[in-house]
């Protein structure tokens, strides 16, 4: 979901909408809006990225592919900072 991140360092989303440093808890709250039922994991790490320990969130696919469920965090993510789809 960041933007200041490269596709090979892990962003999964176009540049376009995707958010500047997005922080745990604005995931979790645009996951929960969208009835996503998020579960917040600490002590997790990306592999590529493996001494940085940020954690994760696992929500409900519920019937969207990741990368659907991962556009709609970013896009109510930009809503809440005001911000719209370039």
């Amino acid at each position: 979901l960041n933007s200041k991140l490269s596709r090979s360092e892990g962003r999964r989303i176009p540049l376009n909408i995707a958010v500047s440093n997005p922080t745990i808890d604005e995931i979790l709250k645009a996951a929960e809006d969208l009835g996503l039922n998020p579960v917040f994991e600490d002590d997790k790490r990306y592999p590529r990225n493996w001494w940085m320990v940020k954690g994760r969130v696992i929500v409900d696919k519920k019937n969207y592919t990741k990368a659907k469920v991962l556009r709609m965090i970013a896009i109510k993510i930009r809503e809440y900072r005001g911000l719209g789809i370039k």
